[in-house]
């Protein structure tokens, strides 16, 4: 019956990080010790004061549909963190609050891709962004980057893969998977190349703003000839140890946001109304409520740094943001270990899991392949186990 399946659904390939996620859960319940470092999810718990605003919710009855755009209260909440924190002046309908960030950016990818489109990738890019582009049968460029220039691209770069079929260039900082912060100085000499081209809109998926370790989160849109024509991406997952609520959001212009709008009314209708109601609480309070959680990630940078230093073959940059590294570790491909081939990063991260049981990810789909990543968003004791045992395993 396969061959019913649409062409559509053809084209779009399974989320590597959930694939890896899924191997380790198959082996875990065959009752291997998996350490999993593959996905992107704090481990704390949500705060309390957020917890708390949504059994209020539950209390006050918010248990019908909310407008499809989100409360009017979330998104004057949206637009006064946008104000405090990325001096981005949005309006209330300027604002789409979606089911996680990721729908967030398919939704614009939706609204504004046609079929033929080109949009350009600063790799390593969010595996789904590539997937996302085939949904709406445009192409996508990757602008390739390494560890050497902490896996940041240039202007020139940027300049050079511009076609006149680009509609669209994602930016990512923090980044996923490497964890490098775009300076203010970075984002406008690249803002300098697109005032060049008009008719190029700029995503700007910023969900890792308040994880970052001493280099300033600067939006894309705060630069005057940009904000016309970027979509700033944000959401509560990350920060907020909020993954499971599906709380993302948009400012955009308004005729972006309307059809962003329109077009969610299709899909989903609006985010769930609990969660709603909590993430205007938790965008209300100041970001130094979630400060616990941003330090314990820099401690554990540090650490994870200093175990992967030790390790001969593992070369990676100091990441200023998020929860990953991203090291390199092309000089394992075309090595055995063990009798077993490594003919590239996908299956050094294989041979991670099936010979240290330690679950990481291929850079690959990345647009990295001699990268992998590993999250630290665990605990100490089990960064500690993991790096043990990958030592172990390429000694």
């Amino acid at each position: 019956m396969n061959q019913q399946l649409s062409e559509r659904i053809k084209r779009l390939p399974v989320s590597a990080t959930l694939a890896m996620a899924a191997k380790a859960r198959e082996l875990k319940e065959q009752g291997v010790d998996v350490i999993g470092l593959s996905l992107g999810e704090p481990d704390f718990n949500t705060p309390d004061f957020i917890k708390e605003a949504a059994i209020q919710a539950i209390k006050d009855n918010y248990s019908s549909y909310p407008p499809v755009n989100g409360y009017l209260e979330l998104r004057e909440a949206v637009c006064f963190k946008f104000k405090r924190d990325n001096n981005l002046d949005y309006k209330p309908s300027q604002v789409v609050v979606s089911t996680g960030a990721k729908q967030s950016i398919a939704n614009v990818c939706q609204v504004l891709l046609n079929p033929g489109d080109e949009v350009l990738l600063p790799a390593p890019f969010w595996v789904t962004y590539p997937a996302l582009t085939k949904l709406c049968e445009a192409t996508f460029k990757a602008i390739p980057s390494s560890v050497e220039t902490d896996f940041k691209i240039t202007p020139q770069q940027l300049e050079a893969a511009i076609t006149p079929k680009t509609k669209m260039v994602f930016f990512n900082s923090p980044n996923n998977p490497s964890g490098s912060v775009y300076s203010e100085k970075e984002y406008r000499a690249l803002a300098e190349i697109l005032e060049k081209y008009p008719d190029i809109f700029i995503l700007s998926d910023e969900i890792y703003e308040h994880i970052s370790y001493g280099a300033k989160n600067f939006s894309f849109a705060s630069i005057p000839s940009m904000y016309d024509r970027t979509i700033t991406v944000n959401g509560v997952a990350k920060a907020f140890a909020m993954t499971g609520w599906r709380i993302g959001y948009i400012g955009a212009p308004e005729w972006i946001a309307k059809a962003c709008t329109k077009m969610q009314g299709q899909i989903t209708s609006g985010a769930n109304s609990i969660a709603q109601r909590a993430v205007i609480t938790a965008l209300s309070e100041s970001p130094s409520r979630i400060q616990y959680m941003v330090d314990e990630f820099r401690a554990r940078r540090d650490l994870i740094l200093d175990l992967l230093n030790d390790i001969k073959g593992f070369k990676a940059n100091i990441p200023e943001g998020a929860f990953y590294v991203f090291p390199d570790v092309s000089y394992f491909i075309g090595k055995t270990l063990k009798g077993k081939p490594i003919n590239s990063a996908m299956d050094f991260s294989l041979y991670l899991l099936e010979e240290a049981h330690v679950a990481t990810v291929s850079g690959e789909d990345f647009g990295a392949g001699n990268c992998i990543r590993i999250s630290y968003a665990a605990s100490e004791d089990q960064i500690i186990d993991a790096l043990k045992r990958i030592k172990n395993a390429v000694s």
